[in-house]
């Protein structure tokens, strides 16, 4: 029983981003989000207890992306289509009716909220590409999934608890919207190498990076709330590039 708690683990994760998808879907993108950080949160852990357990597993490697792909790709992917829509149109229509006929009859600057998809395109390239990396094993190369997920999904949360015109006109900014999504799409691709969340052992030499960056996202989560959460993606990427691991 205990090897499969992992992958039991795991399952809440995907069960996370299936809810998310449908909240996603009607608009809610608040809930969609509150969902997503606690699929993130089970993804950390399901890792965590296989070393621990020693119940690592090919399945659980597979069945880890195939989740993180749902919660971390697909959700951030439908809630920037949704983010588009309010850029384009001032409004969330429900997606089906983007392909409704009434949709198809207004040519084809209806469709351009579904530049968001690109983020799912490339999350799946991602996943699939860190599954046959065999260098990403102490560490990422490009941006993990979990981060840009978080990245999408703050946008919307600001937006509701930290509401401000300036925060109105650059976020639904259909220009900001739009090179946000191939700016993201190209750091879930790129070679850039960026540090893990893996601790080999909890010593404090070994693991500097790790609890500085730890106590700095507290810190700043505390101060900016939601707003933390792009400045901490901006500010992991610098420290890994500043920063490198020796291994």
């Amino acid at each position: 029983m205990v090897k499969h708690l992992p992958n039991m683990i795991t399952s809440l994760n995907l069960l996370c981003g299936a809810v998310a998808i449908l909240f996603t879907v009607s608009g809610d993108l608040i809930i969609a989000g509150i969902f997503v950080m606690l699929g993130i949160f089970f993804d950390f852990f399901d890792g965590l207890a296989a070393r621990s357990l020693n119940a690592q597993s090919e399945i659980g490697v597979q069945m880890d992306s195939l989740a993180d792909m749902v919660t971390c790709g697909v959700v951030p992917g439908l809630v920037m289509v949704q983010l588009l829509q309010l850029s384009f149109y001032g409004e969330m229509r429900p997606l089906t009716d983007v392909f409704s006929a009434r949709a198809w009859n207004t040519g084809i600057d209806s469709y351009y909220p579904l530049i968001g998809l690109i983020i799912i395109v490339a999350s799946a390239y991602r996943l699939a590409k860190f599954n046959v990396d065999k260098r990403q094993t102490h560490h990422f190369i490009g941006l993990p999934t979990p981060a840009n997920a978080l990245l999408i999904l703050s946008l919307p949360l600001i937006f509701e608890f930290q509401y401000s015109h300036a925060i109105e006109n650059i976020l639904f900014n259909k220009w900001f919207l739009i090179g946000l999504t191939l700016v993201s799409s190209f750091l879930l691709n790129s070679e850039i190498p960026l540090f893990a969340f893996k601790f080999k052992t909890w010593d404090l030499k070994s693991n500097l990076k790790r609890y500085l960056f730890a106590a700095l996202a507290v810190l700043l989560l505390i101060v900016l709330k939601y707003l933390a959460i792009p400045l901490l993606i901006l500010i992991y990427i610098v420290m890994s590039l500043l920063w490198k691991d020796k291994e």
